[in-house]
């Protein structure tokens, strides 16, 4: 700080290392920026893609800006213009200020080109001309001089930078350039002077003769440079002034002359300063004076030591004292210059990043919100088709399970009821019959498919519309809006119909009555039906009936084909033993009582008479000869049927409730109610997935919210450097 206390020209190198770290830290904060959109933009889909595709170009723009402005600023530096008339001392000017004879000066060496004075970390100095990158040493002034004039290449618009270490001149280490030019009387392209060499000026000093007054040609020229830059920093010296002590009464007057149109020019004419700031504008010096002193110096010898003019220590201090003024003009100026606008610039770049950040932290916290949202909804969504399906299922099964026992019901009345009507079945079974047995085992397979086919079809006219009605109607109550349906996504549910077919009931059983009925065994003999046998099958007949109808045998039971018949109940005996025990019971009955019989039968005959016995015996008589002649095939066929019926009917009693429970378990309601619980598992698998995935997602909005907030605040960072270096180095230099 004590330096930058001494040398003005310190404050334009701390600000501009300040503007230059600044810059490189919005670089850095650039390609972080973009880094983050790049990642950003390759994880998003359709419009939002193409926007955040559309904001990494943009930030690629701005760092290609600012990499194009961090290299201006590393060449930025302060410059100083001296222009004049030739031989009005410039070159001189220069050296005195840089405390060493850098440039040629003096009788016979005229500058003939514009010569740039710029430091150098080295320690040989050299030349570099337009168009050349050579580096032409040079060790003395001298040989500067011969090189300059040497070179025919060069014009009065040429430029030559001289580059002299640093470490030689105290001035040319604060990033200060010296710029000296051709005597502007021997040139009409001040035009071209100006746009080549003089825009970039931050000071221009007008070295003038004292010995005469401002020339039209030094007031054009600076009209011209007060046209193309907007109010420049002129400091006017007017050289020479040791030449007024060989005068001194009239050195009063001839500074007061000099003063007054040199502020009249700046003023009045140029406009560049108000008339209290002139005075400091304006000084009175004698460059050779101060060289020679300060060379004196440098060299260990007295700063007075030779012949020196009266007044030489008031001409010291003017110049010394223009030193500092030009400092803090050209550190302010140059700081200004150089640094005001790209500092806008980078503020114009780090809000409009600072935008972008807040524009995703805005985006990736309303998905954030919207995300949450999706996943309330879909966890609400799971939960209630969980509920529901629980619900449902119990009230389905039990439905599934009502409509099966009331199939079973109906199948079972319907074979009931088909069972009684069997006679009408059988008599409608048309075929040829026979009694012999190759015929009768074919009438008898036609007669099984006969059953068969009638009772299915007359079963399935009185089941099949009724239950498939109540199917569809329980199918539709398990589908509706009070049903699955509801718990199935929007898309899911116009596919439901295709998906799930409408049930239809068509009663599927195999009686197989050739098996249950097979072991029917006929009897299309002749029987008198008041023949002893006949009396006997009917007495044996009631008894049979009535055993089979008391039988403990289990009702459900279904003999097959194979099976031989259950045993006769202990005591019990066969037709042909009661029919032997019966006549030996006769015979010895008749036997024993013959003469009991003989009395009786003549006490009848005595009673009714030999005639009534006689017509009751033609009567039996007549009524065997009937029946005999009427026992004809078409009869025969008649009792085969009807004992057919009598044995198959109590056969198919005995499967009535097997068949109904067998159809019972055709009802598909079971499977219709596990596809839809299928769909409804798909669909909450696929809830299950979409919160996981939201999950997922609301993870990487958190990381994208909260990246986006800190570059966000990185931006707002760098606007408070740039606020501060604006605060410390721009507004203090206004």
């Amino acid at each position: 700080m004590a330096e930058a206390n001494v040398s003005p020209l310190k404050h334009f190198v701390t600000a501009k290392k300040k503007i230059n770290g600044i810059f490189e830290q919005l670089a850095a904060y650039i390609k972080e920026s973009a880094a983050f959109l790049e990642v950003q933009c390759g994880g998003r889909e359709g419009g939002s893609a193409s926007e955040t595709h559309e904001q990494v170009l943009e930030v690629k723009g701005y760092l290609s800006k600012v990499g194009g402005i961090s290299e201006v600023l590393a060449r930025r530096h302060m410059k100083v213009a001296f222009f004049g008339r030739t031989s009005n001392g410039k070159s001189t000017v220069i050296n005195a200020m840089l405390w060493d004879k850098v440039l040629p000066s003096g009788i016979g060496h005229t500058t003939n080109c514009f010569l740039r004075v710029e430091g150098t970390d080295g320690n040989e100095s050299y030349l570099l001309t337009d168009g050349s990158e050579e580096k032409k040493s040079i060790k003395t002034v001298n040989q500067l001089a011969h090189a300059l004039h040497q070179d025919e290449l060069l014009d009065a618009g040429s430029l030559v930078s001289v580059m002299w270490p640093k470490l030689k001149c105290a001035l040319l280490r604060d990033d200060l350039v010296l710029m000296d030019s051709p005597g502007i009387d021997v040139t009409t392209e001040l035009d071209s002077w100006i746009d080549r060499f003089c825009l970039d000026a931050d000071v221009f000093v007008l070295v003038a003769n004292s010995e005469s007054t401002l020339m039209q040609t030094e007031k054009q020229f600076f009209h011209k440079v007060n046209e193309r830059l907007s109010q420049p920093n002129i400091f006017i010296l007017n050289n020479r002034w040791d030449a007024s002590a060989s005068e001194p009464e009239y050195m009063d007057e001839v500074r007061r002359q000099h003063m007054d149109r040199c502020s009249s020019f700046l003023v009045e004419e140029l406009g560049v300063v108000d008339r209290a700031q002139a005075s400091d504008r304006i000084f009175f010096v004698s460059a050779k004076e101060v060289l020679n002193a300060r060379i004196q110096k440098a060299q260990g010898l007295p700063e007075g030591g030779g012949a020196l003019a009266e007044g030489f220590q008031a001409r010291m201090f003017e110049f010394q004292n223009f030193e500092r003024r030009f400092e803090e003009c050209i550190s302010q100026s140059a700081v200004k210059t150089k640094f005001e606008q790209h500092t806008v610039r980078a503020k114009q770049i780090s809000e409009a990043l600072r935008q972008i950040m807040d524009s995703v932290h805005v985006s990736a916290a309303e998905q954030r919100i919207h995300c949450l949202e999706q996943r309330e909804e879909r966890q609400d969504r799971l939960e209630f088709i969980e509920k529901q399906l629980d619900l449902l299922s119990q009230d389905c099964k039990s439905k599934i399970k009502h409509i099966t026992e009331e199939v079973e019901r109906q199948v079972s009345n319907a074979m009931a009821e088909e069972i009684r009507r069997l006679s009408v079945l059988v008599d409608d079974f048309q075929m040829d019959f026979h009694p012999s047995s190759v015929v009768l085992r074919v009438y008898k397979n036609e007669l099984h498919k006969h059953i068969e086919e009638g009772l299915g079809r007359n079963m399935s006219d009185r089941c099949s519309v009724t239950i498939t009605t109540t199917l569809q109607d329980t199918q539709q109550e398990m589908i509706g809006e009070y049903g699955l349906k509801p718990l199935l996504p929007p898309k899911v549910r116009g596919q439901v119909d295709a998906l799930i077919p409408r049930q239809r009931f068509s009663l599927s059983y195999d009686l197989n009555c050739d098996k249950l009925c097979s072991d029917f065994q006929e009897d299309v003999d002749f029987h008198f039906s008041l023949g002893w046998t006949m009396l006997v099958n009917r007495f044996l007949g009631i008894r049979q009936r009535w055993h089979r109808r008391y039988s403990p045998t289990p009702p459900h039971q279904i003999p097959s084909p194979q099976t031989p018949l259950p045993p006769l109940p202990q005591g019990s005996m066969t037709q042909e033993e009661l029919m032997v025990s019966m006549v030996t019971g006769l015979a010895s009955l008749t036997s024993r009582t013959s003469m009991g019989i003989i009395l009786v039968g003549g006490v009848v005959w005595k009673a009714v008479g030999w005639r009534l016995i006689a017509l009751s015996v033609g009567m039996y008589g007549l009524l065997y000869v009937y029946e005999r002649l009427t026992w004809t095939t078409r009869a025969k066929e008649r009792v085969f049927k009807r004992q057919f019926v009598e044995y198959a009917s109590e056969k198919l009693q005995l499967i009535v409730s097997y068949t109904g429970s067998n159809c019972s378990h055709q009802v598909e309601l079971a499977g219709t109610f596990a596809q839809l619980c299928q769909q409804v598992d798909i669909t909450r698998q696929n809830l299950d997935d979409e919160i996981k995935g939201l999950n997922k997602k609301i993870e990487l909005l958190d990381t994208l919210q909260g990246k986006a907030k800190l570059l966000r605040n990185k931006a707002g960072w760098l606007d408070s450097e740039l606020n501060m270096f604006t605060h410390q180095y721009l507004e203090q230099s206004r």
